[in-house]
């Protein structure tokens, strides 16, 4: 008996290995072949809003932890992290996009436990670029009104257990943004696992692909106008074609390593390459301490072609607002100290220049 169950749980680690190895693969092979970071695609995707990360937590460590990220933050990173919630979790998170341009992003979310191995999770994120000023060729001061811009990203995902060691995820969006006049819709799909080993399930390895969809297009009222058609000048409504755009596809590949001390205390350092379609790739890197689970204090770099880290005004290579340093910190309250559940409040801040960086605050409640 003992040995058709030993050959049962060998056959099954053969397929986790499998699955791991072949995930392993198509981010060795696609990331370099089709997301090379491209310079002359720089700029030529749709749906930017997509790369937004509106957690706290994950952000200040530059998101630098897609292997280890658990929870309700998996959606902005590894979607296999919702798989790790032991009953429900659900948080809020506003960021002050780039402080001083009046732009806010909104996130909620709610994960909630299926079954003995399966999560099922939903969020919403808003993008509110504020009020701007109409302007036309006759009117290039404004005073005819205001329009208000709005992108929002509705997601649906199911997360598994596979084993102690493997972790799945899937998550499906639908994203969609515009004003009064001209609006876009599109779908967009994200996949990713977390492989834990190690004596005390201190090793982490992550691999994620993001925003994989159909192409987008603008659509509306606002793709007409009103204006005389050659030759026989008649006065008519004409409506432009929009091109389609392709979504900002990433490939995220991470590592973490837990060192626990025994009394209550842990720190993590991370790293995570992020190999981008339509920009730059990206290397993060970043720390978390972890002070019995009541404090965490987090820091991280982002790194890019053109970024130097030692000068910090330097603009001739860069392509990106941010500069590089992130920084956190959640302080978490016990409700329940029987089954472990907590209310965190998390705050992140990631430098820019211009702008006076990017503020996220949010809260979470884990049951």
């Amino acid at each position: 008996m003992h040995k058709m169950y030993n050959e049962i749980d060998k056959r099954k680690m053969k397929t986790y290995a499998k699955y791991i190895l072949s995930l392993v693969l198509i981010g060795l092979v696609v990331a370099p072949a089709s997301f090379a970071g491209n310079k002359q695609r720089i700029g030529q995707a749709g749906a930017s809003e997509l790369l937004i990360n509106p957690w706290a937590g994950t952000s200040g460590w530059a998101d630098a932890n897609s292997a280890s990220v658990k929870g309700l933050e998996s959606f902005g990173l590894n979607i296999a992290g919702t798989a790790f919630v032991n009953k429900t979790e659900i948080g809020y998170a506003n960021s002050n996009w780039l402080a001083g341009t009046g732009i806010n992003v909104n996130a909620f979310g709610l994960i909630q436990k299926v079954g003995d191995a399966g999560a099922l999770g939903v969020y919403v994120q808003s993008m509110n670029m504020g009020e701007i000023e109409v302007t036309t060729v006759e009117s290039p001061e404004g005073g005819l009104g205001t329009f208000n811009p709005k992108f929002s990203t509705i997601g649906i995902s199911y997360a598994k257990e596979f084993s102690n060691s493997i972790y799945g995820g899937l998550v499906m969006k639908i994203v969609s943004g515009g004003i009064a006049d001209l609006k876009t819709t599109g779908v967009a799909i994200d996949a990713g696992i977390q492989y834990v080993t190690g004596a005390q399930r201190q090793l982490h390895f992550g691999i994620t692909l993001r925003n994989v969809g159909p192409t987008m297009k603008y659509t509306g009222d606002g793709m007409s106008f009103r204006g005389v058609v050659p030759p026989n000048g008649v006065d008519m409504t004409v409506e432009h074609r929009s091109a389609e755009f392709e979504l900002p596809t990433q490939v995220k590949i991470g590592l973490a390593y837990d060192f626990n001390f025994g009394v209550g205390q842990r720190i993590t350092i991370a790293g995570n390459f992020t190999s981008n379609s339509f920009s730059k790739d990206q290397v993060q890197v970043g720390l978390e301490y972890d002070f019995k689970n009541i404090l965490l204090l987090r820091g991280g770099f982002l790194y890019e072609n053109g970024i130097n880290p030692f000068i910090a005004d330097d603009y001739a290579d860069r392509t990106s607002v941010f500069t590089g340093p992130t920084g956190g910190v959640s302080l978490r309250i016990p409700l329940n100290k029987e089954n472990g559940s907590v209310f965190s409040i998390d705050y992140s801040y990631r430098d820019t220049d211009p702008f006076q960086g990017v503020h996220t605050i949010g809260a979470r409640i884990i049951l």
